[in-house]
């Protein structure tokens, strides 16, 4: 099969890139939040994995309908069966699939044969990882397009202070792709991720998504949204 050329070309993103990502457990009130972070100036939008868990492919179908000119992130968090899922994905309209760094090293090399099979790139995700480092260089020698420094919403829960700004700068210095950090970070440590090397900022909980009810924290979300876009919009790719 030939390889396929994805839509996204990372090594030509203008700006530092916000991804909203919608956490949500209804398609219709995704597609309403990503209206208005759009309008906001939000790039990337992401189908989350409680939306993906309701909805199915059809989250992803219909994110790409109504919203064509924006990448969409398939957060699977794939541990098995990985070139299905991630050609699955890519047949619905995804731009980018989330592969777990916890995952087989089979797994991980079977999501990124489906990546160039079907022109979509592949995040690898290093949540859970002993060591967040030196999962974020093995995924990327077996060919992830992204890192994803990731603290997750229950293990923040469980161990309070943990923040992804704790080793970003040490995860980029690891890897040479992109990098995004995620995990309950405030506007200013968004912006904080931007300017620490890490150009792919994911906004969902607790900014702008009840990361334990699935809905949308707030029901004015455009100021947030669109204070969040400029501030790293304005942080240059180094």
């Amino acid at each position: 099969m030939p390889r396929k050329t994805p839509r996204v070309n990372l090594d030509r993103l203008p700006h530092s890139i916000v991804q909203l990502s919608l956490d949500l457990t209804s398609i219709d009130e995704a597609i309403e939040t990503a209206a208005v972070a759009v309008d906001a100036g939000v790039d990337w939008l992401e189908a989350g994995t409680p939306l993906l868990l309701a909805e199915g492919l059809h989250a992803v179908e219909k994110l790409r309908a109504r919203f064509p000119d924006h990448p969409i992130v398939a957060d699977l968090k794939t541990m098995d069966g990985g070139y299905l899922e991630a050609e699955m994905m890519a047949g619905a309209g995804a731009d980018f699939v989330v592969v777990m760094g916890r995952a087989h090293e089979a797994t991980i090399r079977r999501v990124v044969d489906a990546g160039h099979d079907f022109g979509i790139l592949i995040m690898g995700d290093n949540l859970g990882a002993s060591d967040r480092v030196a999962c974020a260089e093995w995924m990327e020698g077996l060919g992830v397009n992204v890192i994803v420094h990731h603290i997750g919403f229950d293990e923040r829960g469980l161990i309070g202070g943990l923040s992804p700004l704790d080793e970003v700068e040490q995860v980029v210095a690891a890897v040479s792709v992109p990098v995004q950090a995620v995990g309950g970070l405030s506007i200013q440590q968004a912006v904080e991720c931007a300017r620490r090397g890490a150009p792919l900022v994911v906004v969902g909980a607790p900014l702008v998504i009840d990361g334990a009810a699935f809905r949308p924290a707030d029901s004015n979300l455009f100021p947030t949204l669109k204070r969040i876009c400029d501030e790293i919009h304005a942080v240059a790719i180094t």
